[in-house]
């Protein structure tokens, strides 16, 4: 039986009719997939492999459509052999918004991104995507205390100490499901969306979409993990972005403070979330890059603990672990582990 990159290379010159093939790395990804950048007929194209036993790239076709009907850039699919889980793609450049992203520039690029989310918030359809439910955000604030908590840091939580995470949860929960419910991308961030001068911003890693809180997505702009704002401008981002909603009825009676509110526990949500997943990149996939973006993440959710006098057991608890110093010395542990093995490998 064909390995898969010859199963790969034969659907590649079956489809393009074709036997000059050659594949270049296209980007690396936090998941099972791999992407790849050929030339054909005088243009670049994307190809996705996608492990049909750990990636299923019928949502990522889907969620292409509704996002194309809606009239936002993204990919389009051109070629698909989901049994084997290849999919042909249009190339959407190679400059991420974390490529060029500065202060001169930040204004007009947000400006285009909020513009687009507000463009899937409103016109995209929501009928046949998952909703974003309770059962999915505790899966996903249980990964902090799991691959976080216990498994990058070592802590064992205390039945007080769990009583307090629980409660915490729980709140969290409570905000994100009392929003308006839209179209989510889910990693509506820096390295998905792609400058593009004639559609910007192109959008990519969409196959996660479900329908949840409205302030979600932005959280996740506003809020990168891989680039830090002021929170001043964030804030002035939010009160502009929801002024917009409002017009358009996507939010109703909630005042601004009331939105700012959401912004800011749907943040607190999402960063747990993603210190978890980050931490399980590194113990269970072998994938130690992310690592370095706990801090700002953590940071992000102390931030948010500190405003909100409901968040305050949780935070003072976090401080009673030492959370900030047992992550800078299990990160120094893992450079070490890294090196070690790289070293035996060379």
């Amino acid at each position: 039986m064909p390995n898969r990159s010859e199963a790969l290379g034969t659907w590649l010159k079956d489809t393009l009719k074709t036997s000059l093939i050659r594949l270049e790395p296209a980007s690396s990804d936090a998941s099972f997939r791999r992407y790849f950048r050929l030339e054909h007929g005088g243009e670049t194209l994307i190809v996705m492999d996608a492990p049909p036993d750990k990636e299923d790239c019928l949502p990522f076709i889907e969620v292409s459509k509704l996002l194309l009907e809606a009239g936002l850039n993204v990919p389009k699919v051109l070629a698909c052999d989901a049994e084997q889980g290849f999919l042909l793609l249009t190339d959407l450049g190679v400059r991420c918004y974390l490529q060029v992203l500065n202060k001169s520039n930040v204004e007009t690029l947000y400006s285009d991104a909020m513009g687009a989310l507000f463009t899937m918030q409103s016109r995209a359809s929501t009928d046949a995507i998952p909703p974003y439910d309770e059962a999915l955000l505790r899966t996903e604030l249980a990964l902090f205390t799991e691959w976080f908590l216990s498994t990058h840091l070592g802590i064992g939580l205390s039945t007080a100490q769990h009583n307090i995470v629980e409660k915490t949860f729980s709140q969290l929960c409570r905000s994100a499901r009392q929003q308006p419910q839209v179209f989510v991308h889910r990693d509506f961030h820096s390295r998905n969306l792609m400058y593009d001068r004639r559609h910007n911003p192109g959008i990519l890693d969409f196959q996660d979409a479900v329908k949840g809180p409205v302030t979600y997505d932005l959280v996740s702009l506003l809020r990168d993990v891989y680039v830090c704002w002021s929170r001043e401008q964030v804030e002035g981002w939010v009160r502009r972005y929801h002024v917009g909603l409002a017009e358009h009825g996507i939010v109703r009676d909630e005042d601004a403070e009331q939105f700012l509110r959401w912004f800011d526990l749907m943040g607190a949500q999402r960063h747990l979330k993603i210190a978890g997943i980050f931490a399980r990149l590194y113990h269970r996939d072998g994938k130690p890059s992310y690592l370095s973006d706990i801090p700002l993440t953590l940071d992000y959710v102390i931030d948010v603990c500190s405003r909100y006098p409901e968040l305050e057991s949780f935070s003072e608890m976090l401080e009673s672990l030492d959370v900030s110093g047992r992550l800078q010395a299990a990160n120094a542990d893992a450079v070490t582990n890294v090196s070690a093995h790289a070293a035996l490998n060379t």
